[in-house]
C-alpha cells in the first residue's frame, strides 16, 4: 500500500502541540523542585475536576484511541458494556478504598500493603508495577507510531524520539502537577479529536446519519443476540462486564499511576469528586469511541474503500490523513499522540514515586540520607523513559520479538491478583502475610494456565481476582499465628484511627 504524505501544515500543528506540552512542564519546574511531596503529590493543590480529567487521560492510551473504534468497525459494540464497570466500582472505591489511602497519607498505593501485611508485600507489589510500566511505556510509544507510519510517510524512529523524548522531558521538569495539567490539555484534545472525526465522518457519508442507522440495523453493529452466547466467551457480554470490573479494580486500587492522583487534591471530598468526574468522562467515551468505529465502517462501505489487505488497526489514522483537511489532520494526529503521552507521563512519574518512596526512602534512607530525593526522582524518570524509548525504537526497527510480548504478559498478569490482595486486606481481618504471599503465587500460576487456554483475557481477569482473594484468605486461616493488630486497616474499623507500626 502506498503511503500518504503528512504535509508541512500538519507538521507545524503537531510541532506546536509538542512544544506547548514542554512549556507546561517548564512552567511547573520550580514548584515541583521543592520536595517529594510537591513532586509526587502536588501538595494537594489540584482541583477535583482536573484530577478526575487526569485519571481519565491516564487510563485512556493511544492504543485505546485506535483499538476501540477498530472493535466497533470490525464487529459491534459488545465491549462497550465494559466501560460501565467504572460506574459500578466508583461507589465501592469511595466507601471502602480511598478512605484508607487518604488516612495513611500514602505516596504510593503499596504503603497500605506494608501496614496491613508486611514490607515484603509492599516491595513485591511496587517492583512488579515498575517492571510492567517500563515495558508498557515502550508499547504505548510503539503501537500508535507503527499504526500511523503504516499509512503515512512519517519516519517512525524520528517521531518516537520527538514524541517520547519531549514527554520524558516535561515529566522530568514539572512533576505530578505538570503531568496532571498536561493530562487536562491532552484530554480535551483527544476528546475533541474524536468528536471531529465523528462529525466529519457523518458529513462525508452518502446519506449521512440515516445511512449509519441503516448499517447498524442491517449489519447488527450495535449489540446482537450472539453477544449473549455463552459458547463464545470472547464476546459474552456478562463476562466482558465482570472482567472489566476486576481489571478496573486493579487500575484504581493497585496501580500507582491512578492511586497517586488520590493524594493530589486537598480533601477526601475532592478526591471523591474527581472519581465521579472520571466516571462521567468514561461514559462519554462509549458513544464517541465506539460510534467513531461504526461511522468509519459506514464511510468505507459507501463513500470510499480501503486498500486491499489493509490492516484495520490503522483505520483511524488512515481516515485522518487521507480525508481530513491539512492542519486539522495534524491536530487529530496530535490528539492520538496526546493519548499516548498522558499515559507515558503518568507511568514515568509513578515509577519514580515507587522507586523513591518504596525502596530508597523505605530501605536505603540511612545510606543515602544526604541525597536530594527530587533530583533522584528526576534521574529515575530519565532512566525509565530512555529505557522504554530504546525498547520502542528497537521494536520499530523491525525487531518486535515474542520475548518482549512475553515479558509484558508475565509482568502484566500479576496486576489483577494484586487487586485481590488489596481486597482481602481491606474486607477481611484474618488475612495475613503468609496467606497473601502464597495466594498471590498460586493465583498467578492459575491465571497463566487459564491464559494458555486462549479463551478470553477477561476470563483471566476474573480467575485472577477471585482466586487471589479466596486462596489468600483460606491459606491465611491455616497460619493464625501470623495475624497482627489491623485496627484502622479493614472495613470493620474503617472509621478508627490507625497507629503506624514502628
Amino acid at each position: 500500500m502506498s503511503k500518504v504524505g503528512f504535509g508541512a501544515l500538519n507538521w507545524i500543528v503537531l510541532g506546536a502541540y509538542l512544544l506547548a506540552m514542554l512549556g507546561v512542564g517548564a512552567y511547573f519546574t520550580r514548584k515541583a523542585s521543592k520536595n517529594t511531596d510537591s513532586f509526587f503529590k502536588a501538595e494537594g493543590h489540584i482541583p477535583a475536576w482536573a484530577a478526575g480529567f487526569s485519571i481519565y487521560a491516564t487510563t485512556l492510551s493511544a492504543i485505546t484511541f485506535m483499538s476501540t473504534p477498530e472493535q466497533a468497525f470490525l464487529s459491534d459494540w459488545a465491549y462497550a458494556i465494559g466501560s460501565f464497570s467504572i460506574l459500578i466500582i466508583i461507589p465501592i472505591l469511595i466507601k471502602f478504598y480511598i478512605p484508607f489511602f487518604r488516612k495513611l497519607k500514602v505516596t504510593t498505593a503499596y504503603e497500605y500493603l506494608e501496614e496491613r501485611f508486611s514490607p515484603v508485600m509492599r516491595a513485591i507489589s511496587s517492583l512488579l508495577f515498575v517492571l510492567y510500566h517500563i515495558s508498557r511505556v515502550a508499547i504505548v510509544i510503539y503501537l500508535p507510531i507503527i499504526a500511523i507510519t503504516s499509512v503515512s510517510n512519517i519516519n517512525p524512529i524520528l517521531i518516537a524520539i520527538v514524541v517520547g523524548g519531549l514527554c520524558i522531558l516535561y515529566t522530568f521538569l514539572g512533576g505530578i502537577e505538570g503531568v496532571i495539567w498536561s493530562d487536562v490539555i491532552q484530554g480535551f484534545l483527544l476528546l475533541g479529536s474524536v468528536l471531529l472525526i465523528c462529525v466529519l465522518g457523518i458529513f462525508y457519508i452518502k446519506g449521512g446519519f440515516g445511512t449509519i442507522v441503516n448499517d447498524v440495523v442491517t449489519n447488527h453493529k450495535f449489540i446482537s443476540g450472539n453477544d449473549f452466547n455463552i459458547g463464545d466467551l470472547s464476546k459474552f457480554v456478562p463476562l466482558i462486564l465482570a472482567g472489566q470490573i476486576f481489571n478496573s479494580l486493579y487500575q484504581y486500587t493497585g496501580s500507582q499511576d491512578v492511586v497517586q492522583r488520590y493524594q493530589t487534591t486537598a480533601t477526601i471530598k475532592d478526591t471523591n469528586k474527581s472519581m465521579y468526574t472520571n466516571g462521567w468522562l468514561a461514559l462519554i467515551t462509549i458513544p464517541l469511541f465506539f460510534g467513531m468505529g461504526t461511522i468509519l465502517y459506514s464511510f468505507y462501505q459507501h463513500s470510499a474503500s480501503l486498500p486491499a489487505g489493509f490492516n484495520t488497526s490503522a483505520v483511524v489514522p488512515y481516515f485522518v490523513i487521507t480525508q481530513m483537511p491539512a492542519g486539522v489532520a495534524g491536530l487529530v494526529i496530535a490528539g492520538i499522540f496526546a493519548a499516548a503521552q498522558s499515559t507515558i507521563a503518568s507511568s514515568l512519574n509513578a515509577i519514580s514515586s515507587c522507586v523513591i518512596t518504596d525502596f530508597k526512602q523505605r530501605f536505603f534512607n540511612d545510606k543515602f540520607k544526604n541525597s536530594n530525593d527530587v533530583t533522584l526522582a528526576r534521574g529515575i524518570i530519565i532512566l525509565a523513559g530512555l529505557l522504554g524509548l530504546a525498547v520502542a525504537i528497537y521494536l520499530l526497527m523491525g525487531n518486535a520479538s515474542q520475548i518482549w510480548n512475553l515479558f509484558l504478559s508475565v509482568t502484566g498478569i500479576f496486576g489483577v491478583p494484586i487487586a485481590g490482595i488489596f481486597a482481602v486486606g481491606i474486607f477481611t481481618k484474618r488475612a495475613n502475610t503468609v496467606g497473601v504471599l502464597t495466594g498471590l503465587v498460586l493465583s498467578v500460576g492459575l491465571s497463566f494456565w487459564v491464559q494458555a487456554m486462549n479463551i478470553s483475557s477477561l476470563l483471566v481477569a476474573c480467575v485472577a481476582f477471585v482466586s487471589s482473594f479466596i486462596l489468600s484468605y483460606v491459606i491465611s486461616l491455616l497460619f493464625p499465628s501470623h495475624n497482627h493488630d489491623v485496627t484502622g486497616l479493614t472495613v470493620s474499623t474503617i472509621n478508627e484511627a490507625y497507629t503506624k507500626k514502628q
